[in-house]
């Protein structure tokens, strides 16, 4: 798989039926090596090791319902009250982060009510700041740390 613009970490591959399998530490189980997962995971390690969230707040590939259409997220960190303090959504690293993947964020949050977003290829990485109120986003050069 591709180097990305992640710390390392250690990871665990199973192979079976001619699939490679990586180990989610949040689900709890092996899920298949695409590209897009690559980056999830690197970006759950992330969140875990370097910017100190708990994995108890931490949930990853959850359907959420928007406008009658059922919708999956990659991954949203909690606040302990149980808001929603950030989602986070993935791309495979070939995939350019364009105005359209911020406008599916952005619908996501709409249901959510996020704090933060992040937008991550596993190249490129863009932060965000709600202000639900005023309806309007502020790009950050990376977001906080857990407190």
């Amino acid at each position: 798989m591709q180097d990305l613009n992640f710390p390392k970490f250690d990871y665990r591959f199973k192979s079976t039926e001619n699939k490679v399998s990586i180990f989610d530490i949040i689900r709890k189980k092996f899920v298949v090596l695409q590209p897009e997962e690559w980056v999830r995971q690197h970006c759950v390690h992330y969140l875990i090791s370097e910017k100190n969230y708990p994995k108890s707040l931490i949930n990853v590939e959850k359907e959420l319902t928007i406008n009658d259409l059922k919708k999956r997220y990659d991954i949203v960190i909690f606040n302990p009250d149980g808001s929603i303090f950030l989602i986070v959504e993935c791309k495979a690293p070939k995939i350019k982060i364009n105005q359209n993947t911020f406008d599916q964020i952005a619908r996501y949050n709409l249901a959510l009510n996020a704090t933060y977003l992040m937008v991550t290829n596993g190249i490129n990485h863009y932060y965000c700041q709600t202000d639900l109120e005023a309806e309007q986003y502020s790009f950050l050069k990376d977001i906080p740390d857990y407190k």
